[in-house]
């Protein structure tokens, strides 16, 4: 029977005493992090499925893990939406789909001036490392392909700042040039479950998404995979996406929450709750201790005044700045959230 979602209800009884939840919390982050143990899908579930009552534990120990594997530096970044809208598949959560009618803009890759202008910004702002994003199923053609490896070339040059491109489907060779070009890591999200995915997209597949997952890996860039939450999935499909992350052992792991769209097909779906989207980021750190989990698109506007908690969940990387056709906040208050948790971020001044 599939497990629909996190039990974030108190209910007037629980199966398990509190004890015994500690105990399972407490035996498993330590084998964790003594013995490199991967938890496996049940555990995964009992997990998923904690009590409100029991979230400060499951927080806890998800921090604890954080702090053991990827310490108190929090990594930030920042992206550009350098080609936008007119894209020709239909994932229901994206505006900038030509399937729908939505107020997203349209334009053609943008001059090598104004990205590198983009890059010079993030670079200020305190990012480390800075995202070339284009629309669309992948590179169009060769042209287009050498226009963004002599962005990243020139970023490279004028900014001190790690150039990181998400490009859609992707081949090997062309993954190959953009690392000759400078680019150290490319982002391709799997979005969600294999099993939920065509209920998301149905003009490409699940396997050609785990297909650019491996182009990437084999080309010897940094691979940084994840998807959105919050589109209808039920728990298992969260854990099914995470432990199919686990086995391309990308360097970062994206993490969105859905912020729905005017225009899009997802456009009525309700936003998920502040709580259960920290008990997600939880879970994922507990299958993916050693990952980077980078907390992206839909940080503000679904969790309001719980943004701190992020880290207190277990994620240690988190994007600046605007999204690709939302609006983030200032970069100021993010690192001034920072300062007050006293956490450190790699671009710190």
């Amino acid at each position: 029977m599939a497990v629909s979602s996190f039990s974030i209800k108190a209910g007037p009884k629980r199966n398990q005493s509190e004890t015994s939840v500690s105990v399972f919390m407490d035996d498993l982050s330590s084998m964790i992090i003594h013995n490199q143990y991967r938890i496996n899908r049940d555990e995964a579930i009992r997990i998923g499925t904690i009590v409100r009552d029991d979230a400060l534990l499951l927080f806890h120990h998800a921090a604890g893990l954080r702090k053991h594997f990827r310490g108190d530096t929090i990594n930030l970044c920042s992206i550009v939406n350098a080609k936008s809208g007119a894209c020709s598949e239909n994932c229901s959560f994206c505006a900038q789909s030509a399937h729908f009618k939505t107020t997203s803009p349209v334009y053609p890759l943008m001059t090598p001036d104004a990205v590198v202008e983009a890059a010079r910004v993030a670079h200020r702002d305190g990012a480390e490392s800075f995202g070339i994003v284009i629309s669309g199923l992948g590179i169009k053609n060769q042209k287009e392909l050498e226009a963004i490896g002599e962005i990243a070339k020139r970023i490279r040059e004028e900014v001190d700042i790690e150039v990181h491109a998400s490009l859609g489907c992707i081949t090997r060779e062309h993954a190959e040039y953009l690392r000759e070009c400078g680019v150290t890591q490319l982002h391709h999200n799997l979005e969600t479950s294999e099993r939920y995915f065509a209920n998301i997209c149905t003009t490409h597949t699940f396997a050609d998404r785990l297909q650019t997952l491996r182009n990437i890996k084999d080309s010897g860039l940094k691979l940084c995979a994840g998807g959105i939450f919050g589109m209808g999935e039920t728990l298992e499909d969260r854990i099914d996406m995470a432990m199919m992350l686990r086995e391309f052992e990308p360097e970062t792991i994206p993490m969105n929450f859905l912020s729905p769209i005017p225009g899009t097909p997802l456009e009525q779906v309700r936003p998920m709750p502040p709580l259960e989207i920290l008990m997600t980021i939880a879970l994922y750190r507990f299958i993916l201790p050693h990952q980077e989990i980078k907390i992206c698109g839909g940080r503000e506007k679904n969790l309001r005044d719980l943004q701190s908690m992020i880290f207190f969940a277990g994620a240690d990387s988190m994007m600046i700045g605007n999204y690709l056709t939302t609006a983030g906040r200032e970069p100021e208050l993010d690192r001034q959230m920072m300062r007050d948790l006293d956490l450190q971020w790699n671009a710190a001044k």
